[in-house]
Order: C-alpha cells, then sequence, then structure tokens
C-alpha cells in the first residue's frame, strides 16, 4: 500500500478544500461543521499544515482576500495524495479521555471534586450528544449518508460516555 506522506490533519484540509477553494479561516468553520463531533482541529493546526500543504504542490494559493486573507485550492496532485491516502490502513484509535485519566488517580480526589468532574462531563456529553444528532438529522435529510455515519460515531460515543460516567466511582 503506498505511503501517502500526510498526517491525518492534512488529509482532513485536502478533504474539505475538495469543496472547493477556502481561506484558512473557511476551513476551520467547515472543519467545525462537518468534522468536530468525532475529529478535533486547532486553528494552530490548520495553518501549520497548510503553508505545507502548499510547499508539496498540493494546494495553490488564490488571491489574497479582504483583511490579506488567502484561498488554498486543491490541486491535482493534492486530490491523487487524497486518494492515496483514503486507502491506507488508519492505524488504531488514540485514546485520550481526561476524564478518565482523572477517575483513574480517583483515590487522590475527595468524593466532592469527583461528583463535580463528573457533572462538567455529564453536562459536556448531554451537549454533544444532543448536538451530534441534531448533525446527523441533518446529514441524512441531506442525504449524506457517510457523513451521517461518521456522525453516529458521536452519537454513539457521547452515549457511551454518559453511560460509563452514570457507574463511575465517587469514593
Amino acid at each position: 500500500m503506498p505511503d501517502s506522506g500526510i498526517n491525518p490533519t492534512a488529509a482532513a484540509l485536502l478533504g474539505l478544500l475538495h469543496e472547493g477553494p477556502m481561506t484558512g479561516g473557511q476551513l476551520m468553520a467547515a472543519a467545525e461543521r462537518r468534522l468536530s463531533p468525532y475529529w478535533s482541529m486547532t486553528r494552530s493546526q490548520v495553518y501549520r499544515e497548510l503553508p505545507v500543504l502548499a510547499d508539496q504542490g498540493y494546494v495553490r494559493l488564490g488571491k489574497p482576500g479582504p483583511r490579506s486573507s488567502q484561498p488554498y485550492a486543491i490541486t491535482a496532485a493534492g486530490k491523487r495524495t487524497f486518494a492515496r491516502w483514503l486507502t491506507e490502513s488508519p492505524g488504531r484509535d488514540a485514546i485520550r479521555n481526561p476524564i478518565a485519566l482523572r477517575v483513574a488517580f480517583g483515590t487522590l480526589h475527595s468524593a466532592n471534586q469527583l461528583r463535580e468532574l463528573y457533572a462538567e462531563a455529564n453536562e459536556h456529553h448531554a451537549e454533544a450528544l444532543a448536538a451530534a444528532r441534531e448533525q446527523a438529522r441533518d446529514a441524512k435529510k441531506a442525504g449524506d449518508t457517510f457523513g451521517a455515519a461518521a456522525l453516529e460515531f458521536a452519537v454513539a460515543y457521547h452515549k457511551a460516555a454518559l453511560s460509563w460516567l452514570k457507574t463511575a466511582p465517587v469514593g
């Protein structure tokens, strides 16, 4: 299997640029709208990757717009690299849950600290679950079968987190 040589953030940007040219800010908004329930990207990652993708010939810069905003468009080489990336094994998930990490050291917390931790996590996952469900419904209505499937992962993740929080020990 050929190695595309790009990381997942760069691949996500190339994937989003299939929709058409976008500035870094527009790419962040598209990533937030389409990917955030299951894939996080920071503004610094986006702005770090775009010049690298341009240097590699995978995107080209357009004419600067207002406030020196710089649109990027995917090139034919970028499309080929993205297609190659799609064929690669995604590798293993990297689970990094800050709540579970703190629970692992639960004996060093007070019961009150743990209850507060769980309450905040519960609120976050309940809100995220509602948002992911709505996005999945919207994707289904729009006929975006694959986008809806990815969003259903986020729905299942937040449901699992909420279920786990109900059983997490306090003391």
